[in-house]
């Protein structure tokens, strides 16, 4: 049992003083208890922070932190998703199952340092370079495992099933071969990892879809059948309506747009996630606010892209529950993703403060609880409050930070997420277990030298 006293946490929906958590040892928050005296803190572990549930990041591509920024040049007179998709394919050819491993610590440990508690990592890199299945098929995906292991992140892993180059079941392209699976296949792959992530206390397994064009409707039916079967709390996660493209084609293959026909052909609930969901009309956003699933948003990504601007405002006035990612990790920083989100939606309205409501005035809290609330559902994992039963998957901010000091508790996490660019994060913990103390992760400087390998080697095969 541990007993940390916080100089501040935010309980509830509000923040209190002089916070003493008791946490089990199995990760659990077991009372809270505020306005702890001095005298009774001098018996615990003190931190002079203000903790908070740290953030889920609800969608992640590990391979292509190695490739951001180097997309930014123009290739063709008509620059899109699809271009840098090409560029994309390139870079995924040269990645190996060592090369996978530094990278994914890399980046696990950025995440956890801007405040991340764990994250969902939607994983289609799967085979050798053309297509050949490693001897051991779960090569690659124990480089996640491990990976997240080493730095103390929790793992949502979601293997993708990936069989099609199009709507209708096309065959793969050439490049797109390592990412592929049979149903058969990808069943088999998911039971064996399965049985290494089962009981696992920070690593939970899910299932993916790459998207509806990468899949056909059999397969899709006959892998939720088969994950459900096995673990009805399994989180099911799938790319959907990025680009108009898609939609166009999606239409021409069904006669229906994609969050449309997925919501007539499944029984989407709270174990569904749908990543982007970007280009929907007011019927489909509705209806998807209305199912209980989550929607990932990764502004960032989208913006670099250029996919577009997701219904932000009619989505939550509907009921909408959402998560955000850092995706093709350009940055990574929940700031940075809930900054860009509300953002993006006043530049659209050409008006302020467009996620607040009455009730939740201020942007950033709701945001940010919004965020926490539809990141967990989104990761299954039990945490996205400080509350008794919950997992004690926390951060705290730095009080004396030059962002934060002088702040009145109500505008704290708005100067959080609207003020600066500093990071204010000074300590991280996971299921009880702190893995970031004073801003000193203890693998950080063999992690960061073996990343310098790697991408040095990378840079070389790059030309």
């Amino acid at each position: 049992m541990q007993k940390i006293t916080f100089t501040k946490a935010f309980v509830g929906d509000h923040w209190q003083d002089n916070v003493l958590l008791d946490i089990n040892d199995h990760g659990l928050i077991t009372a809270i208890h505020t306005d702890v005296d001095q005298k009774t803190a001098a018996h615990t572990e003190f931190v002079d922070g203000y903790a908070l549930s740290g953030m889920p990041n609800s969608h992640s591509h590990a391979f292509q932190r190695a490739m951001a920024g180097l997309t930014e040049y123009a290739t063709s007179g008509k620059e899109n998703f699809w271009t840098w998709r090409d560029v994309m394919y390139r870079f995924a050819q040269m990645v190996t199952p060592d090369d996978l491993y530094h990278i994914a610590r890399q980046l696990y440990l950025e995440m956890a340092m801007a405040g991340y508690t764990s994250v969902a990592e939607f994983h289609y890199l799967h085979h050798q370079a053309g297509g050949q299945p490693y001897d051991n098929p779960t090569e690659m995906s124990l480089s996640i495992i491990e990976a997240a292991k080493d730095v103390g992140l929790n793992l949502t892993h979601l293997p993708v099933l990936y069989m099609s180059s199009g709507f209708g079941g096309g065959p793969l392209q050439d490049q797109q071969a390592r990412f592929g699976h049979t149903s058969d296949a990808y069943c088999i792959l998911w039971h064996q990892l399965h049985q290494i992530l089962n009981d696992h206390t920070k690593q939970k397994l899910g299932a993916a879809f790459h998207s509806l064009r990468a899949v056909t409707p059999q397969a899709l039916d006959a892998v939720v059948t088969h994950v459900r079967g096995y673990d009805d709390t399994a989180p099911l996660h799938i790319h959907m309506a990025e680009q108009m493209s898609e939609v166009d084609d999606c239409v021409a293959w069904s006669g229906q747009r994609p969050v449309e026909w997925l919501l007539n052909h499944h029984n989407l609930d709270a174990g569904w996630c749908l990543v982007h969901a970007t280009h929907m009309t007011e019927y489909e956003t509705q209806a998807l606010a209305e199912s209980g699933a989550v929607v990932s948003l990764c502004p960032t990504t989208e913006a670099n892209l250029g996919d577009g601007f997701f219904p932000l405002k009619s989505y939550l006035d509907s009921g909408g529950r959402i998560a955000i990612g850092s995706d093709s990790h350009i940055s990574v920083s929940p700031i940075a993703e809930l900054r860009l989100l509300e953002y993006g939606q006043r530049l659209i309205f050409q008006k302020r403060n467009i996620a607040a409501t009455q009730e939740m005035p201020h942007t950033g809290q709701r945001l940010y609880c919004t965020a926490l609330k539809g990141g967990a559902q989104a990761a299954g994992f039990n945490s996205g409050r400080l509350e008794v039963g919950k997992t004690a998957d926390l951060i705290t901010i730095d009080p004396a930070s030059p962002l934060l000091v002088g702040t009145p508790d109500k505008y704290l996490l708005d100067r959080y997420i609207f003020n600066g660019n500093h990071c204010p994060v000074k300590d991280v913990m996971t299921a009880g277990k702190w893995i970031v103390k004073d801003r000193n992760h203890p693998k950080s400087e063999e992690i960061g030298k073996n990343f310098c390998v790697t991408m040095k080697k990378l840079g070389r095969l790059l030309g």
